[in-house]
């Protein structure tokens, strides 16, 4: 397989004694999750592809029916296991505004100007936004909010993020 995987969830245990999996997956990413037909998982170092049957959500995870997985025995040897899809998949899900961390870490920032102001290293998630780690002309570390009154552009082709430079954001 050529395509890069990207994880999206994990088998957490059997649910039931019909082969149904307790999957986790990621906060807000509900309606993505429940869109997949194939998913694949990884087992002795090999990615088998898995289909999907059905999904429900439930309380803190989804409840997922895999096909050829019918009893609790079938479903064991994956418990644990991570679950993948293809990068294309997820980038088929994305919305307009929407990018993948490896595309922006890297990326080169600047301002409204055109002054170079430094470059992602990280994204993370503080739990209203997510944010970029930006290392700066001072070798400082900033976190900027990924919010479109801050980061105004995203260029992907030139590897550019132009942000909003408010006062304090960037030492």
């Amino acid at each position: 397989m050529n395509d890069k995987l990207i994880s999206v969830g994990k088998i957490l245990n059997f649910h039931g004694i019909q082969g149904e999996a307790k999957v986790g997956f990621s906060k807000n990413q509900q309606e993505f999750f429940c869109s997949l037909k194939e998913i694949f998982v990884k087992s002795d170092n090999k990615y088998l592809p898995l289909k999907i049957v059905r999904v429900r959500i439930s309380k803190n995870c989804a409840i997922v029916k895999f096909d050829g997985i019918d009893t609790i025995n079938d479903l064991l040897p994956y418990k644990g296991s991570l679950l993948f899809v293809t990068e294309e998949t997820i980038r088929n899900n994305l919305e307009e505004d929407e990018f993948l961390i490896d595309e922006l870490v890297g990326m080169e920032v600047f301002d409204k100007s055109g002054n170079k102001l430094g470059f992602v290293i990280g994204v993370s998630n503080n739990g209203a936004n997510d944010l970029l780690s930006v290392k700066t002309k001072s070798k400082k570390i900033s976190l900027i909010p990924f919010v479109k009154a801050i980061v105004t552009e995203v260029k992907l082709n030139e590897k550019k993020i132009v942000i909003n430079n408010l006062e304090g954001l960037l030492e």
